[in-house]
């Protein structure tokens, strides 16, 4: 009996042709039975009947630009509205005559989180140093003015999707260490810090944003001293920042109780003093697990900035709503909604796309 063993690598063969391409993904996952072939020819009919008119009413029909509601004559959707008013949606009442400096601000936002987020760019620890530090300095004297010869800008002209995205990124890049320093001191041995911050992130937590923007508005002037006045921007900031510091508290809390109690003893083996494995250690790994839950929190805080409206302040939905409240163009409140939708879903969308890029590069445990 001769045997025969080969001992060379045979080359892959590809797999059937029944098994690769969008026939047979198709076939797998949408056509695998009677039920599910009938449930997706069910379903494709239906969007297809929604999603013809739609299209055909806001992109066929549509009027693009204009003057006025005289140039909307195809009976299509009146995108004339959102041409006409645009400046108004992105910078509200700002002056005419320094929208240059809100442009510059949005400019070196760009090119500062483009820095942050490609890699390989070089310099990344100093364009950090210059997101957290100088940015929020350079943004307010070029917003507000009163500095270098630059006329000063209330902060009642600012709004539209300006005002918003001050809101949200304030709110976000000052309630996140605010959270972390609270969960943190929610797991604290020491009673009096852990009541504390026990304390806060309840009480936060337990009233809804709406009454902490009518407390900062309406309430808190009453308890300060006759004279002083506090600008509603900064009040509204203050709230919202304290607010959202309680929800994110929970969030880092529930990532810090993941991580096993042996990670803790491991770095106090190594000497690490408590903040040095909380810094090294814990936090690196804790915050990686709470990732969706930290951009879910900072999805809900760009969507409740428009809750600022209640106290008189007009971000990117209160302007819309102005703007076809007024008799010239009422009955276009469809194309401004839409519009508003459209960006909110832009920025939320691009969080949530980021957040799991982040997910897919720090994940080390396969």
């Amino acid at each position: 009996m001769v045997a025969y063993v080969n001992t060379e690598t045979l080359p892959s063969l590809p797999p059937p042709k029944g098994l690769q391409g969008p026939a047979a993904w198709m076939r797998q996952n949408l056509f695998s039975n009677w039920i599910n072939g009938t449930i997706t020819v069910v379903l494709v009919i239906g969007i297809l009947a929604a999603l013809i008119p739609f299209v055909n009413w806001a992109f066929i029909k549509a009027d693009w630009v204009g003057t006025s509601r005289d140039d909307c004559t195809s009976g299509g959707a009146c995108w004339v509205f959102v041409y006409v008013h645009f400046k108004l949606f992105m910078l509200g009442l700002y002056p005419e005559a320094e929208t240059w400096r809100a442009l510059l601000v949005g400019g070196i936002l760009v090119l500062t989180l483009a820095g942050l987020m490609i890699k390989g760019v070089p310099l990344k620890k100093y364009i950090q140093i210059f997101a957290l530090f100088f940015f929020p300095i350079v943004a307010y004297v070029l917003l507000s003015g009163g500095y270098f010869g630059l006329p000063h800008v209330e902060t009642n002209f600012w709004g539209g999707l300006l005002l918003t995205l001050v809101i949200a990124i304030v709110g976000i890049v000052a309630a996140f260490p605010l959270g972390i320093l609270l969960a943190l001191g929610r797991r604290s041995s020491m009673p009096i810090v852990k009541a504390i911050c026990v304390v806060f992130i309840e009480v936060w937590r337990g009233v809804p944003l709406i009454t902490v923007l009518f407390m900062s508005s309406v309430m808190l002037p009453l308890f300060l001293p006759e004279g002083m006045e506090i600008d509603k921007l900064l009040r509204a900031l203050v709230g919202i920042t304290l607010f959202q510091a309680a929800y994110l508290a929970e969030v880092v809390r529930s990532g810090l109780q993941a991580i096993p109690k042996g990670q803790t003893e491991a770095a106090n083996a190594l000497g690490l003093t408590y903040w040095q494995g909380m810094y090294k250690v814990i936090l690196p790994q804790a915050l990686k697990i709470v990732i969706p839950g930290i951009v879910n929190s900072f999805i809900a805080l760009f969507k409740d900035t428009s809750l600022v409206l209640i106290i008189g302040l007009f971000d990117l939905l209160a302007t819309i709503q102005g703007a076809f409240s007024n008799p010239k163009w009422l009955g276009y409140a469809i194309e401004g909604y839409l519009f508003a939708a459209l960006v909110y879903w832009i920025f939320c969308f691009g969080m949530s796309r980021y957040s799991q890029h982040v997910e897919r590069s720090l994940k080390t445990t396969h």
